[in-house]
């Protein structure tokens, strides 16, 4: 039905950036707008970023707004995170996921692990 890698992950000091990846085979990429969505040490699922399918119409949750970035190169089967002024607040799991029908999150990754610290 498809699959999502993510990759890209890793430690950060507050303040430092990064920039995630998600890799997409087994479904047309382009048919379907695309999100990141976190989750914290023992925390639940926080959504992120919302891209539509050709890139034309990004979303953020307020607290990510004007620090992250939600691209897609469609051409490459990829999405992209780039996250700026990171704080430990940002620590999580980053997951990407297709909408699919009735808008449902039905395509997971795995996961990357950001930490941020000093």
């Amino acid at each position: 039905e498809g699959q999502l890698v993510e990759s890209g992950g890793g430690l950060v000091q507050p303040g430092g950036s990064l920039r995630l990846s998600c890799a997409a085979s087994g479904f047309i990429f382009d048919d379907y707008a695309m999100n990141w969505v976190r989750q914290a040490p023992g925390k639940g699922l926080e959504w992120v970023s919302l891209i539509t399918w050709n890139g034309g119409a990004t979303y953020y949750a307020d607290s990510m707004e004007g620090r992250f970035t939600i691209s897609r190169d469609n051409a490459e089967n990829t999405l992209s995170l780039q996250m700026n002024s990171l704080t430990s607040e940002d620590t999580a799991v980053y997951y990407c996921a297709r909408r699919g029908g009735r808008y449902a999150l039905d395509i997971w990754g795995q996961g990357t692990q950001v930490t941020v610290s000093s």
